[in-house]
């Protein structure tokens, strides 16, 4: 049977959420045993987002292979329960790159190289490609931006030329606002957005409507007049609890069956089992039973919680496992360099400290594991926080004064934390961290390491330049410090933990692999700890 695809696109305004509509499509034909997944499109002209800064584009997502992709793969894959690949991330960067590489290899002799048809066509052999070699019956491409954009257009113009050759859907994510003067939803804007698609020369099969709140049947009606579709076809998304609820709630608007229908697949039975588990793992987490919990996360870019999103929903799928109600209280690291940690931090039961780079704020950050490790409060450290809580060990119990990395104070004596050695001659900045799934071996079995994944040998996600000196991995052991996973060839230190209480770190980005079914094993047991000591 040739792949079927399904075009998300969004209009009006960006952070609709059509990287959680996509996924609760992709997580419907999942429970239908279908075999789905994704493509997302980023119209920037970088080649991947590595190097944009959190406040411009959110997280940073890893995969397996290496690939520094958008966010939404990160719901992608917890939606999903999978990991996906790089070759499911196209960007305007990517694109413009292949084409000129393309030109230059002699490929188009004689012909000048336009957008069209030659971009396009570049994108539609992706796409069929893409479905082809992962014999796929469902592909699911997210288009990122909005329509209307210089960025996207010829993206939106390529899946219109695919709608030509192939069976295709259009899905709209649009906007409804409530204008708080009135308390009444408004359907203009989306009906413009309508007509520009059309415009366009594509007409959406299904309008999913954003909402504070049920969306009214008068606002359903009229939508329906204007865009020439049936009112079932109008999907409520209002504002939710979590975005886990979703796929329940278009199941419940009959969109998995109407969708199908779209494709003249009639009579296909959802998998009823897979369902009732994923909707027990949801109501898990939405679920305010359970003993509160309060999380303080010291970060560098809190004022954007996008840029930790992965941190949240690991503590999210954690607090669910365990039946703790969490409370996360978003702490800017720079506020701990100007007040009392005790007026801050005296509430919470635990303390995460994640990744991040550059020297702002870094100061806070140590002053935040102090007051951990000094008040018995149990910590997790990410990446950096791994890196920030061997350097406050070093200052302040091995009496290494000035301790700190050579990220932030390229002179100083005790070099704790230091630039890998085969970064050194690295002169690209995009794709050369130390990047993607690496294995490490915990080497000690009375550990929280190996408590925590009861097994010797485990994989994690890494994205970083730096590293726990070796030289200095003496006298932080002998001071009580714990190494107690390494690299296979035992160059790296992989996870330390303090000597006391419950305080681990690791150079790994953990939260990266975290699933609503699959939670993050440190995770589980810096919050079984955290429960334990509120």
């Amino acid at each position: 049977m040739p792949a079927k695809f399904i075009v998300v696109l969004g209009s009006i305004m960006s952070g609709l959420g059509k990287g959680v509509v996509s996924s609760s499509i992709m997580k419907i034909l999942d429970l239908y045993n279908f075999k789905v997944l994704p493509i997302k499109f980023d119209g920037y002209l970088n080649y991947d987002c590595g190097t944009m800064n959190p406040y411009r584009h959110g997280e940073v997502f890893v995969l397996d292979d290496k690939g520094e992709v958008d966010m939404d793969f990160g719901t992608y894959e917890r939606f999903l329960n999978t990991s996906l690949t790089s070759s499911s991330s196209i960007t305007g960067g990517k694109l413009f790159g292949g084409i000129i590489e393309k030109e230059r290899r002699g490929e188009y002799l004689g012909e000048d190289v336009q957008v069209i048809p030659h971009l396009t066509n570049e994108i539609q052999e992706k796409v069929k490609e893409f479905a082809d070699r992962n014999k796929l019956d469902f592909v699911i491409i997210e288009v990122g931006g909005t329509v209307g954009d210089i960025e996207n257009g010829y993206f939106i113009e390529a899946m219109r030329q695919l709608s030509l050759k192939e069976q295709v859907v259009f899905v709209d994510v649009t906007y409804i606002p409530r204008l708080k003067t009135v308390g009444e939803q408004k359907s203009k804007p989306t009906q413009f957005a309508f007509r520009t698609l059309m415009g366009m020369g594509i007409i959406p099969q299904f309008l999913v409507c954003r909402t504070d709140g049920e969306m009214s049947d008068s606002i359903k009606k009229k939508l329906s007049m204007f865009t020439s579709l049936d009112e079932s076809r109008i999907i409520n998304d209002p504002d939710m609890d979590s975005p886990y609820q979703l796929p329940q709630y278009l199941i419940n608007q009959n969109f998995d069956k109407i969708l199908l229908e779209t494709f003249n697949m009639y009579n296909k039975k959802i998998n009823t089992e897979k369902l009732e588990k994923w909707r027990d793992n949801v109501n898990r987490i939405i679920s305010k039973d359970g003993k509160m919990v309060t999380i303080a996360v010291i970060g560098k870019y809190v004022e954007l919680k996008d840029s930790y999103v992965s941190v949240r929903e690991a503590l999210m799928h954690a607090a669910g496992k365990l039946s703790v109600n969490i409370n996360i209280k978003w702490i800017e690291s720079e506020l701990l360099e100007k007040s009392n940690p005790e007026n801050i931090l005296r509430e919470v039961s635990g303390i995460i400290v994640p990744g991040g780079f550059g020297k702002r704020g870094i100061e806070g950050m140590i002053t935040g594991i102090k007051y951990a490790r000094e008040n018995d409060l149990p910590y997790l450290g990410l990446c950096l926080g791994m890196q920030l809580m061997a350097v406050e060990f070093a200052r302040d119990v091995c009496n290494l004064k000035g301790a700190n990395s050579t990220e932030f104070n390229p002179d100083t004596k005790y070099n704790i934390v230091d630039i890998l050695p085969s970064q050194l001659s690295v002169k690209q900045k995009g794709g050369t961290m130390r990047l993607g799934s690496w294995e490490m071996v915990i080497k000690d079995k009375s550990s929280i390491a190996f408590s925590s994944y009861h097994k010797k040998t485990v994989s994690e996600r890494h994205r970083h330049r730096y590293e726990l000196n070796n030289k200095f991995r003496k006298i932080l052991e002998e001071n009580g410090l714990k190494i107690t996973a390494t690299t296979k060839d035992n160059k790296l230190a992989e996870i330390i933990e303090w000597p006391n209480g419950f305080g681990i770190a690791t150079q790994a980005h953990p939260e990266l692999k975290s699933r609503i079914e699959d939670p993050a094993p440190l995770f589980l047991s810096f919050l079984s700890a955290a429960k334990n000591n509120s």
